[in-house]
């Protein structure tokens, strides 16, 4: 068997158990490494080693929604007037 063939056995397996089905535990899974990831860049943000636009290219969000991020987590960071003042 092929590791592929392997993980897709496993995935009904589990599925079965939960009834569910594969399609909801792969977006499940999507999710959970998906905030995984947001974590550890989040972590590196935080130190300063990473900025938001390398951030935004590898989570690829916009830096809308990773400002949206940013304030659920409570992570202080820089706001920017939009407003033109004269």
């Amino acid at each position: 068997m092929t590791q592929l063939s392997k993980l897709k056995s496993e995935l009904e397996l589990y599925a079965q158990e939960k009834n569910l089905t594969e399609l909801q535990v792969v977006e499940k899974l999507n999710a959970y490494y998906f905030n995984k990831k947001v974590n550890d860049n989040l972590k590196l943000y935080k130190k300063g080693k990473k900025k938001v636009s390398a951030i935004t290219k590898d989570l690829k969000i916009s830096p809308r929604k990773f400002y949206a991020i940013l304030e659920e987590k409570n992570i202080p960071h820089k706001k920017y007037n939009k407003t033109a003042s004269n």
